[in-house]
Parts: C-alpha cells; sequence; structure tokens
C-alpha cells in the first residue's frame, strides 16, 4: 500500500473512534432496556409497585448500561496511560497518554451526565410514579435522600464529576495512577445496591460483586482503550506494548471474573434454578458471554501479539478481534444491567435477623474451638493474604534461582503476617467479628499493630526491587520503575513523616470510637471492609517507618523511632482505659438488632474489648523494640566496618591527624613543656 493510501485508512480509522465506542454503548444500553422490558411483570409482581411508564422502564437500564460502558472506558484510558505505555523520559504524558487521558476525562463526563439521569429515574422506578407526570425537580431531590440506590446514584454522579474536571490539566504521568484509581472509586457505590447488598450471604455476595467489578472495569475498559489507540494508527511499538502488558492484565481479569461471578451466582440462587427461572437464564447467557469472551482473549493472545512482534504495525487482527470483544461485551453488560433488574428467585427459608443484618448465623457464644475452626472465608482480605504470600514465595524462588541470597528470617515474617491476616479475617474470629465489639477489638489490634509489624519485617519493597527486572535506559518503565517512582513520590514523603505517620495511626482509635463514626458504620458491610483496609494500612505505614527494614523516602534516626514507639503506646494505653470507664454502649441499637440470646450484656462486652485494646500493645511493643536494637547494633558494625577499612587504606591516617591536633592542643596550653 502507498503512503497516501495507508495515511487515508489511518484517517478513517481515526474517525471511527468514538462511533465505535458509542455503538458499544447503545448496543448495551439497547440490551439492557429489552430484558428490563420482558422482565417487567415479574418484577412488578415480585414488588408490588405500579408500573412507572415507558420512559422509566426502557430509560433506567439504556442509561444505565450506556453509562457502565462510558465508566469503563475511563477506567481503561486512564489505565492505558498509566500503565500500558510509557511516558517521555521527562514525565510528561506521549502522545498516545495524552489522547488517553482526554477521551478518559470524555468518557467520565458522559458517566456523570447518565448517574446524575438515574437519580430522577430511580425515584420514579421506586415510587412507581411515571417521571413526566408526577415527579418535578423538588420532588426527586427530595426523595432521593430517602431512597439507598438514588442517594449512591449522587455520590456516582458527584465522585464522576469530581474525576472529569481533575483529569482535565493533567499532563504529566504521575498523575494518572490517581485519575485511575478515582475511576475505580466512582464504581464502588454500585456495589452496594442491588441484589447482592441484602438477603443471606450478602458479605460474601457484595466482596464477590466488588471483585467482578473492578475485573469487569479493567478488562472491558482496557480493551476498548487498547482499540481506541489501534484506531487511531499511532506509533506501532506502544501498539505492541500495550497488546502485550494487557495481555497479562486481561488473563488475571478473566479468572478473577470467572470466580467471583459463579460465587455471586450460588449465592442468590441454587442450581434447579439455572434452568426453571428468567433470572437463572440470564445467568446462563452472562456465563455464556464471559466463556466466548475468554476464548475470544486466547484468540488474540495467539494470533494479534504474535502479528505484532513480528511487525509492530501490524494491527489489523488486533482490531479485527477487538472488535468482536467489543461488541460482546455490550452485549455482557447489557445483560448484567438486565439481570440486575430481574427478581431472582424467592429464598426458600426466612433468614433470621442476624443473617439479614451480617450475611450468616452464628451457631451460639465464642468458643475456642468456634473460634479456631469455625471458618468463614473473607473473599477480599483472605484473597489478598494467600495471594500476598504466593507472590512472596515467588519473589524469593526467582532470586535464588540466580544465586542471590535472602534472608529466611524475613520470609518467615511476611509468611507469619499472610497468615494472622488470613486468621483474622477467615477464621471463627472474623466471623465473631462484626457481631460483638470485644471480638471486633481482638481483630482490630491485630490487624493495625500485630499484622503489620510482621509484614514490614519481611521487606516486600526490597524483595521487589531486587526481583522485579530493570527495564534499562532506552526501554520503557516496567513495574521496578513504577514502584521507585511511588517509593519517591511526593505523597510517599508526606506519609512517611514521623509525625503524619503517627497520627494516621493513632487517630483512628479515637476518631473511630469517640467520634461518632463507630455507631454509624458497625451496620454497614462496606464500612466493616474500609474499618480493617484502615487498621490494616495505617499500621503498616507506622511500622514501615518505625522498623525501617525497607528503604523509605524520609530515613530517621534510631532515636526517633524509638520516640515514635513510646509516644504511640501511651496513647494505645489511655485509649483502653477510656474504653473500660465508659458507660455509654457503642453500637448498641445495632447489636440489640442481632437478637443473640447469649450475647446481651453489651456493656461489660465493651470493657472486655478496653482492656484488651489497654493490654495488646505489649507484644508488638517487645517485636518492635528488638527489631530496632538489632537494626541499631547491625548500623554499628557496618559503620565500624567501613571506619576500618577506610584506616587500612590510609594507614589510619585520621586517627593520626586527631592525635597531632590533640598534641598541637596540649602544646600550646603548656609552652614551656
Amino acid at each position: 500500500m502507498t503512503s497516501t493510501g495507508r495515511a487515508a485508512t489511518t484517517s478513517v480509522r481515526h474517525n471511527a473512534v468514538w462511533p465505535v465506542l458509542a455503538g458499544v454503548g447503545l448496543l448495551a444500553g439497547a440490551v439492557a432496556a429489552g430484558i428490563g422490558a420482558l422482565s417487567l411483570a415479574e418484577a412488578l409482581t415480585a414488588t408490588g409497585l405500579p408500573d412507572p411508564g415507558p420512559v422509566t422502564t426502557y430509560g433506567l437500564p439504556f442509561v444505565r448500561a450506556a453509562g457502565e460502558i462510558a465508566a469503563v472506558v475511563a477506567v481503561g484510558s486512564f489505565l492505558f496511560a498509566a500503565f500500558l505505555v510509557a511516558p517521555q523520559r521527562n514525565g510528561v504524558l506521549d502522545v498516545a497518554g495524552y489522547r488517553a487521558v482526554r477521551l478518559g476525562a470524555a468518557a467520565s463526563g458522559v458517566w456523570t451526565v447518565c448517574a446524575a439521569l438515574l437519580v430522577p429515574l430511580t425515584v420514579s422506578d421506586v415510587s412507581g410514579q411515571p417521571l413526566l407526570e408526577h415527579l418535578g425537580p423538588v420532588d426527586v431531590w427530595s426523595a432521593a435522600g430517602l431512597v439507598d440506590v438514588a442517594t449512591a446514584w449522587r455520590w456516582t454522579a458527584i465522585l464522576a464529576a469530581a474525576v472529569t474536571i481533575a483529569s482535565l490539566p493533567v499532563l504529566r504521568w504521575g498523575w494518572t495512577p490517581v485519575l485511575l484509581a478515582g475511576s475505580l472509586l466512582t464504581l464502588m457505590p454500585l456495589v452496594l445496591t442491588g441484589h447482592s447488598s441484602a438477603g443471606g450471604a450478602h458479605d460474601l455476595a457484595t466482596n464477590s460483586l466488588f471483585i467482578h467489578l473492578v475485573a469487569a472495569a479493567l478488562w472491558a475498559g482496557g480493551l476498548l482503550a487498547l482499540l481506541a489507540h489501534a484506531l487511531r494508527g499511532a506509533d506501532g511499538t506502544n501498539t505492541r506494548l500495550a497488546a502485550h502488558r494487557f495481555s497479562a492484565l486481561a488473563l488475571c481479569c478473566f479468572v478473577a471474573m470467572a470466580l467471583s461471578g459463579v460465587l455471586n451466582a450460588l449465592v442468590r440462587i441454587q442450581l434447579p434454578d439455572l434452568v426453571h427461572t428468567t433470572y437463572g437464564w440470564l445467568v446462563l447467557a452472562k456465563m455464556v458471554a464471559l466463556s466466548l469472551l475468554g476464548v475470544l482473549g486466547w484468540w488474540q493472545r495467539r494470533i494479534s501479539l504474535s502479528a505484532l512482534a513480528a511487525d509492530p504495525d501490524a494491527r489489523a487482527p488486533l482490531i479485527r478481534l477487538a472488535l468482536t470483544e467489543a461488541v460482546l461485551f455490550g452485549v455482557t453488560f447489557g445483560i448484567a444491567v438486565g439481570l440486575g433488574r430481574t427478581p431472582p428467585p424467592p429464598e426458600t427459608t426466612v433468614p433470621s435477623a442476624t443473617e439479614v443484618a451480617i450475611g450468616y448465623d452464628l451457631a451460639g457464644p465464642p468458643t475456642v474451638a468456634r473460634v479456631l475452626f469455625d471458618w468463614r472465608f473473607d473473599l477480599l482480605f483472605g484473597t489478598a493474604a494467600i495471594i500476598g504470600a504466593v507472590v512472596y514465595l515467588v519473589a524469593v524462588r526467582r532470586l535464588r534461582a540466580r544465586g542471590d541470597a535472602w534472608p529466611v528470617g524475613r520470609t518467615v515474617g511476611w509468611l507469619l503476617g499472610c497468615a494472622v491476616l488470613l486468621f483474622t479475617t477467615s477464621s471463627g474470629l472474623g466471623r465473631y467479628m462484626p457481631a460483638m465489639f470485644s471480638m471486633h477489638m481482638i481483630a482490630h489490634m491485630l490487624l493495625s499493630m500485630l499484622v503489620p509489624v510482621l509484614l514490614v519485617l519481611g521487606a516486600p519493597v526490597t524483595l521487589a526491587l531486587r526481583a522485579l527486572p530493570a527495564a534499562g535506559r532506552a526501554a520503557p518503565p516496567g513495574p521496578r520503575e513504577w514502584l521507585l517512582a511511588a517509593l519517591h513520590s511526593r505523597v510517599s514523603q508526606l506519609l512517611t513523616n514521623p509525625i503524619i505517620a503517627t497520627v494516621l495511626f493513632v487517630a483512628g482509635f479515637y476518631g473511630l470510637y469517640f467520634g461518632g463514626i463507630f455507631d454509624t458504620a458497625v451496620s454497614n458491610h462496606a464500612a466493616h471492609i474500609l474499618m480493617n483496609a484502615h487498621f490494616l494500612l495505617s499500621g503498616y505505614l507506622f511500622y514501615w517507618v518505625v522498623i525501617g527494614v525497607d528503604p523509605t523516602p524520609r530515613p530517621i534516626p534510631h532515636l526517633v523511632k524509638i520516640g515514635m514507639v513510646f509516644a504511640s503506646l501511651p496513647l494505645h494505653a489511655f485509649f483502653g482505659v477510656v474504653m473500660m470507664g465508659m458507660q455509654t454502649v457503642l453500637g448498641e441499637s445495632f447489636y440489640r438488632s442481632l437478637l443473640l440470646p447469649w450475647h446481651t450484656d453489651l456493656l461489660a462486652d465493651q470493657h472486655t474489648g478496653g482492656a484488651i485494646a489497654w493490654a495488646a500493645g505489649e507484644v508488638p511493643l517487645v517485636i518492635v523494640m528488638l527489631a530496632l536494637l538489632i537494626q541499631w547494633r547491625r548500623s554499628d558494625q557496618r559503620t565500624a566496618k567501613r571506619l576500618d577499612r577506610a584506616a587500612d587504606r590510609d594507614d589510619d591516617a585520621e586517627l593520626a591527624a586527631y592525635n597531632a591536633m590533640l598534641a598541637e592542643m596540649a602544646r600550646r596550653d603548656h609552652p614551656s613543656r
């Protein structure tokens, strides 16, 4: 093909980017609207509400599906700019990254509009009132605060608008991971609505839906962003790099989506319901679509990556397969939205008050046997503990395979930390944690004071920097360079300030329990996840600064580290003493609503929790002090060896000069001598 013909083809493809993305959104909306209309009678029968009219019946699923396509395009575009293509050496985005950020900003704007439209549509759907006849702006605004789903859409619109505004001035690579995190955050209100957020086993359903949504957004969004990049006919080297990196990510997302989707479906329905109910048929249709996407992804990896490896400008196989995947993704998202509009099969048993509140029943009061053996796996923290242990061992094996040593003590520390994290969140302790304040406090102490200490002693950052290959000067930055950039970023420098780290670590205790947050958060599953994440992350940050096995952007002397430990210790002890003396029960209404006949003395249980908080700081303190003393001793030994080597090289010239200085001073003081 001549250069003129190739330029014309590139121009046509470039002009096709927006029509292709819009077409995927329209396809998803049409599929969702069609399924919603077909299941309307069944939904009205299940809810007992009147028909809200055609605008809501067709408009709500259409806008939601189209909006979700816009949301994943935003996620994929920011992912593309952050990790799939390389910026310029000065940190400024190159052309491909800049175009991806602009595409993400536009998609976030569309997502903002769709989420805002879904507020009145949701109010109309819940109230059964036609949107254009009986609901004015004032009615919608006043009712939105009373409907959880409408409130979730209002927050989604606010978060998406914030991401849109924040992305407009971005020109440097350092902000793109922040935009990616923000775009993923806009999906979180979806996790808290729908079938998964209520009923029995809603803890498993919500956690699996979180994994499912994040994996779907990264997979579908990354594919659409890669397709947009290929359609623009950009630099072939960037296309090959982006396709190679996305292929590895897509495989992980496919596995996560498949496992979490199957688990979420099994929580909602029984196996016979798959073939006897409309809801089951839609679940099967979604599973078939996901399987086809997996086959296409395998074919993409086999055909497109091979073609790009042979010729970076051979984008035709990538575009053809990516267009097919995009169409299938549009259908899949439409089915998913239609599935959310279809009532699941009714539960065969009436759930207890405890099951409704926390997602499962408790066999009785906590005993040693129940705490040790009555497990309920935590999909988020339990999975993170297992993956963390496996990845760490793989990195250690890589080091040893090339002949490098790695201290056994660090491996033991990391594995113990992962084991304690798994036990805390998935054993009987994790099972009883939402129902009893004392068990919650044991988990709190373990997550904030023991698990972080063990994980920090494992030195994961040092291990990653040694195990990950360097990209090289001419090669685009990879995971090792991303880790170094995060380590030396301004955010890392701020968080590792001793004062900031100590305040974040200690303020969590006082702000959560004495600031009124716990009373609001104790009844919410998502709030429990956030609490556990805060305990873990704030503790890790504090002990990362204090123990300092891994490199930090702000090295501090050992005396300052010891001062940090002794400064936080009295605050923890004081917190426990105050908790033991309180006469107001925290979260009383929630704990009473569980109707546990063996858990009635809530104040005594709270005082037990205070005693646990008061006594729990001793063991981590001993571990930290031992680690600091060992580090201090090794530091002195390294300094002494360095001085001895210097003395051997210059025949102890520094000591001779020092002695000569003393002799000269003595001569001046006693001239007669």
